[in-house]
């Protein structure tokens, strides 16, 4: 990223780990001759994974034309980023990823497949989207002030012009075990507004968790949220739920790849959920 920028940046609670960032020499020579392929840089907030609060973002001039958007939230190594991109040549799709390595296995696997309709950020993807997608959450601190924002869009913020997507996908993200740090999930009342404001009326919001608690919760954040609807409430029933009865979740999508990580967890025993809820109309 280009050096920092002077405006002070807030403090916020980060909903994942950095695990080791050395690249080997493959990698490095992978991302300096081919990741201004997919790679988008932005200005830097007060850390490396902040995108600075007046970052200048066009979505349209990025991947050179409109079209269909869906955005991903963590890819890891990006398997399910490029099976996506590669049958849908018409959609753009943009990934956001904190860990560096995980950015470089992904640009390796979209060259590797001549994709072209794939970009990166390497950032925070709760503090950069409402940066991305001006919304009045951008730049908030606390997180009531997050959840009183909701998905409003800020009119005078440059980047609130971008599209709106059709899809955000939030597949096994970091499930935070310790109760102490539930708060860093990053499906939750604070996050679940902005995932609105990206998303077009009628858009997606798909999740899918091998964490038995944390589906839980996925499921009530998007039920007692305003702006979404669930298409699948009360169905498939979890015995193992504190409210059995209550359901909720949704048949596996056919366009959610099975990846090594999934296929550890259900190697380990754990249950996958899937979880789909529609965007609707609701603004405030």
């Amino acid at each position: 990223m280009p050096e920092k920028s002077g405006r002070p940046e807030f403090a916020r609670i980060k909903s994942f780990t950095l695990r080791g960032s050395r690249l080997g020499d493959k990698y490095e020579t992978l991302l300096a001759e081919r990741g201004p392929e997919f790679i988008i840089d932005l200005p830097a907030g007060h850390d490396a994974t902040a995108v600075a609060a007046d970052a200048r973002f066009d979505l349209v001039r990025e991947f050179g034309r409109s079209g269909h958007l869906a955005i991903e939230i963590g890819p890891g190594s990006g398997e399910q980023l490029v099976s996506f991109a590669a049958a849908h040549p018409d959609w753009n799709v943009l990934a956001l990823e904190a860990w560096h390595p995980g950015v470089a296995r992904c640009v390796a696997r979209a060259a590797r497949e001549n994709i072209t309709n794939v970009r990166i950020i390497e950032a925070d993807a709760a503090q950069a989207l409402p940066i991305l997608f001006g919304l009045e959450a951008a730049g908030k601190n606390a997180p009531e002030e997050i959840i009183a924002a909701g998905p409003r869009l800020n009119p005078a913020h440059p980047n609130a012009e971008n599209p709106r997507a059709d899809m955000l996908w939030t597949f096994f993200p970091d499930p935070w075990r310790k109760a102490r740090h539930h708060k860093r999930r990053i499906v939750s009342p604070t996050f679940a507004g902005v995932a609105a404001g990206l998303l077009r009326q009628g858009g997606t919001w798909r999740m899918a968790t091998d964490w038995d608690d944390y589906a839980w919760q996925m499921r009530d954040t998007v039920e007692a949220s305003p702006y979404f609807d669930n298409p699948h409430a009360g169905n498939l029933q979890d015995p193992a739920d504190p409210e059995p009865e209550r359901g909720g979740y949704a048949p596996r999508w056919e366009g959610r790849i099975m990846t090594r990580f999934e296929e550890r967890g259900i190697e380990a025993g754990r249950t996958i959920h899937d979880l789909e809820v529609i965007r609707n109309g609701q603004s405030s």
